[in-house]
């Protein structure tokens, strides 16, 4: 499951069960860390997901600031309540790309708005898919 964390959404992805292809799941409208992450959670038993993959909003010149360190935050607390192995994955530039591709496709500004995180999630999983395929 491919999660983009946001300060007001978090953005959900699932991939095929071959973690070939991910698409966009679902968008979590945040409240507190207890609730988003039973529904996070939740959602994940639900579909069987084998790890999360949570997107590190990095810096552009690679250094971390105070989102990476809230998404390191937020994985820490969530180790505490599910056994489901977390990855992160460079998430730079993912909004910028999935907003882009919504421009281009002539979404208005709400439909952008509401479907930026959970696609900025798939291109994030999609990301790590990618990569895992070219291990050796």
């Amino acid at each position: 499951m491919g999660v983009d964390l946001g300060s007001k959404t978090i953005g959900l992805a699932l991939s095929d069960i071959s973690l070939t292809v991910a698409s966009p799941l679902e968008t979590i409208k945040r409240a507190k860390f207890t609730a988003d992450a039973a529904r996070l959670l939740g959602l994940a038993s639900e579909h069987g997901v084998g790890g999360l993959v949570i997107g590190l909003p990095v810096n552009m010149d690679g250094s971390e600031g105070p989102a990476a360190q809230s998404a390191r935050a937020f994985a820490r607390n969530l180790e505490k309540l599910s056994p489901l192995p977390i990855a992160f994955w460079d998430e730079r530039l993912s909004t910028a790309a999935v907003t882009r591709t919504l421009i281009e496709a002539d979404a208005s500004r709400a439909r952008r708005a509401e479907l930026v995180d959970k696609m900025a999630a798939a291109y994030i999983l999609q990301g790590a898919l990618e990569r895992l395929r070219s291990l050796p």
